[in-house]
């Protein structure tokens, strides 16, 4: 890892040498230095918890969110998912030089489009460590080098990650630069976001003030893996109790990630029997539910238990515990509602209608659409992906889980026989 007292000029001018080097290893030796992060994870895991504890503990003294601390929070078994997911990269066959096309055109020049690493990837994130680990394996398995930019509510987890990535790197042959964790100060990321010619891709992983803020002040290209504003509509047809079990585990199962559902819409002629249901076991679950006028109307039962919804709460990616419900007439008021308030993330469809699943699955406009299943698969492993380096809600090079073959570029080989023009 390049030291932080060099200038960010300097880190990523190192950085573009050693993703210069990095484009050229070979699949094996970039696997053999996956392993080596996995093995430093694990090896150095007490170090890793203790900085972790620190961080947690700042951020319960602030008062922080309990999906914050959630998302903050690394223990043993966490370490163990991290150091899996960095081996689960290492056995996905390596995109670099893999070739996508090839003809021959009438003038006999022959062409062959590849795969090339883009160069240097900047990732900035907000409060969760194992991006620290994830990004950086997918960086080196595509070929590229990487700077890590973390919140400062993660500062000491991160630190210590970034030095256990680079450290165990370095003792695997892979030159100094390949990763470069920045500190949290924003004039940095500033900096980093405007560093055209010596970044190549931004993605920033994180809420709408962060996205809006690249919006206004990048110059280099960024891919914007933002907001969840996640949604679970259950239709006429739906069976009841496989519903219920999708809205449960799709808000609760980890309330504070992006796949998470923030609002439930049902269809005004099952309404009556399963909001019923899903509310006694949400509110059983500990989920504050606001409700529009109508869905208050069949759960009067409940008393003082529900929330009037706004326009506001259909519109807002909670990250905790609180879940938006609105009754609807058809399957195109709810791709209208989901459409007008979503963020193109991640939609459902619990439904025994094949037209109603085509109609749901062709008219929202975001980027992975499930029917008959929860949300909370949105993944880069849950798609056999290995790791991910974020969730694209944007539609040009990514969109939804940004994988391998996403952090890399074509080259086209052009080989001729003395053709002139």
């Amino acid at each position: 890892m390049a030291t932080t007292d060099a200038s960010l000029d300097e880190r990523l001018e190192a950085a573009r040498a050693a993703g210069r080097v990095i484009a050229r290893m070979s699949p094996g030796a970039k696997d053999d230095a996956l392993e080596a992060v996995a093995e430093a994870i694990v090896t150095r895991a007490p170090e890793i918890l203790a900085m972790n504890a620190g961080d947690v503990e700042d951020a319960r003294q602030s008062g922080a969110p309990a999906a914050t601390v959630d998302r903050l929070l690394l223990d043993d078994a966490r370490l163990g998912a991290m150091a899996a997911a960095v081996r689960a990269v290492a056995v996905l066959p390596d995109p670099v030089g893999v070739i996508t096309g090839g003809w021959r055109v009438a003038n006999g020049l022959e062409i062959v489009e590849t795969r090339v690493p883009l160069g240097v990837i900047g990732v900035i994130f907000e409060g969760r460590p194992n991006v620290t680990t994830d990004a950086a394996a997918l960086a080196l398995k595509s070929g590229n080098a990487i700077v890590l930019r973390g919140s400062r509510v993660a500062r000491r987890s991160n630190a210590v990650l970034g030095d256990v990535v680079a450290s165990a790197l370095v003792g695997a042959g892979v030159p100094v630069g390949a990763v470069t964790m920045l500190g949290p100060d924003r004039a940095e990321m500033l900096e980093l976001i405007q560093a055209e010619g010596r970044v190549d891709l931004v993605i920033p992983r994180g809420g709408e003030e962060l996205k809006a803020y690249l919006q206004n002040n990048a110059r280099v290209p960024v891919i914007y893996a933002a907001s969840g504003n996640c949604h679970v509509y259950v239709d006429a047809d739906a069976c009841q109790d496989d519903a219920l079990a999708i809205v449960v585990n799709a808000k609760t199962q980890r309330p504070g990630v992006c796949n998470a559902c923030e609002t439930l819409l049902v269809h005004r002629d099952i309404a009556p029997d399963f909001l019923p249901r899903a509310a006694t076991a949400l509110l059983a679950a500990g989920v504050e539910m606001r409700v529009s006028p109508e869905a208050r109307a069949l759960l009067a039962g409940f008393g003082d238990d529900m929330v009037d919804a706004t326009d506001a709460d259909f519109a807002t990616e909670f990250l905790d515990l609180i879940l938006s419900v609105g009754i609807v007439g058809s399957v195109d008021e709810a791709v209208d509602h989901v459409n007008r308030f979503g963020s193109g993330h991640s939609e459902a469809i619990i439904t025994r209608s094949l037209d109603a699943a085509r109609a749901f699955q062709q008219g929202v406009d975001s980027a992975v659409v499930y029917v008959n299943a929860s949300t909370r698969f949105t993944d880069g492993g849950e798609f056999g992906m290995g790791a991910e380096i974020g969730i694209s809600t944007q539609k040009l090079h990514a969109r939804g889980p940004i994988g391998l073959a996403d952090l890399t570029t074509v080259k086209y080989l052009v080989t001729g026989t003395g053709q002139i023009r």
